[in-house]
């Protein structure tokens, strides 16, 4: 029996427990509001992950020879901006929770932000503040936007468990060219900083508004920027391609700044994904940008978790089983949708409706073709009766 699936958005996920060998660990998963005058009564959306040790644990650990880390470096991160505003409005934390984990299981804590305007975070939104083509401002836009980063900063160093002396900031597309800005006017605190596929104005593949602004922006950045940096951009990158990538990477130098530019092999269809599904392609050149900075707490990643024992649907083939154990790690707002051969999941919604009706869509489209009718069998990890 074949089947045919799609994976709506990137994967989320609820609080785990993971028992290796040699120590058990907890990992947090928990979606915060964070204070901010800017952001008015909403304030941003955000969403910590963090490994979690017990004292005696910890002392366990000491016996065996091990030294876990009572303090842990922060992890900042932030999203990217879609061309279209519908789904900006439906931005969650729980898009980038497979990436947060991956930094958690290296001793991070880890705090997701969602910037001003978009998804439930309250506030006026940075592509606001870039302007209309041909009209662009792309330097306040990213300074805008690093101010969101810095209020993490400042709400993230006082968490339990945070090391405040060594902050660390990542960013995808938007938010990566934010993280740049953050650089250019760092606080004290920040020690590192990676930009995957930094940029801004990308109107449709290899189309990007007033290029011209956004090499200018990356100059003035580099005058103050002096935060050691990783830069990543896949070769088939359509939003930010790698010739003009390379531009923003010289005009950023040519001022001074100081950043480790790294050309990816091409990923998939579109480059840009890298970030949101590549985690096995840009982890190992992150893992030796954290060795070089020092940010090494573990000799290995602490273990990944593992799903819950909930038996699959009836009827799947063994791809689809292995995709429903990746959907019983995912999180809140999310659904399940199969036919006879084909399935469906949409995760990370801003509420499980949502993720019901996307799930449904997606599936029956693959399965128009052979004359099936696709129904939702599992909402958040409960199956549909």
């Amino acid at each position: 029996m074949h089947f045919k699936g799609v994976y709506v958005f990137p994967a989320v996920g609820f609080f785990l427990l993971v028992v290796s060998m040699a120590k058990a660990v907890e990992y947090r998963q928990q979606e915060v509001r964070i204070p901010w005058v800017e952001a008015g009564a909403a304030g941003l959306d955000g969403l910590i992950v963090s490994a979690e040790f017990t004292e005696a644990e910890i002392a366990k650990a000491k016996e065996s020879g091990i030294d876990l880390p009572v303090k842990h470096p922060l992890l900042v991160m932030t999203h990217g901006t879609a061309r279209d505003v519908e789904p900006r409005n439906h931005q969650t934390v729980w898009q980038l929770l497979p990436q947060a984990m991956w930094f958690a299981r290296r001793g991070f804590v880890v705090l997701v932000v969602v910037r001003r305007g978009y998804g439930s975070s309250g506030g006026r939104p940075d592509y606001l503040e870039a302007g209309r083509c041909p009209q662009t401002d792309y330097e306040r836009a990213s300074q805008k936007a690093a101010e969101d980063l810095r209020t993490g900063i400042n709400y993230g160093s006082r968490l339990p468990g945070v090391d405040s002396t060594r902050v660390v900031a990542v960013g995808i597309s938007t938010g990566g060219m934010a993280t740049v800005a953050l650089t250019a006017d760092a606080p004290k605190n920040l020690v590192a900083a990676i930009n995957f596929a930094g940029g801004r104005g990308s109107q449709a593949d290899h189309d990007v508004c007033n290029p011209g602004s956004l090499v200018a922006a990356y100059h003035n950045f580099g005058k103050h920027s002096r935060v050691p940096m990783l830069w990543i951009y896949a070769e088939n990158d359509k939003f930010f391609w790698p010739e003009l990538a390379q531009q923003f990477d010289t005009a950023f130098r040519a001022t001074g700044g100081r950043d480790e530019f790294i050309r990816a092999p091409a990923f998939g269809e579109d480059g840009h994904s890298l970030f949101n599904r590549g985690i096995d392609i840009w982890g190992p050149m992150v893992d030796r940008f954290l060795k070089e900075q020092n940010l090494v707490l573990f000799t290995e990643p602490l273990p990944a978790p593992k799903p819950p024992e909930i038996p699959p649907p009836a009827g799947l083939s063994e791809h689809g089983k292995a995709a429903f154990r990746d959907y019983l790690m995912l999180g809140p707002h999310k659904a399940f949708a199969m036919s006879a051969h084909h399935y469906a999941m949409s995760t990370a919604q801003m509420i499980a409706e949502d993720a019901r009706k996307k799930s449904l869509e997606s599936c029956n489209h693959l399965a128009e073709p052979s004359g099936e009718k696709c129904s939702v069998v599992f909402v958040e990890n409960s199956p549909v009766k």
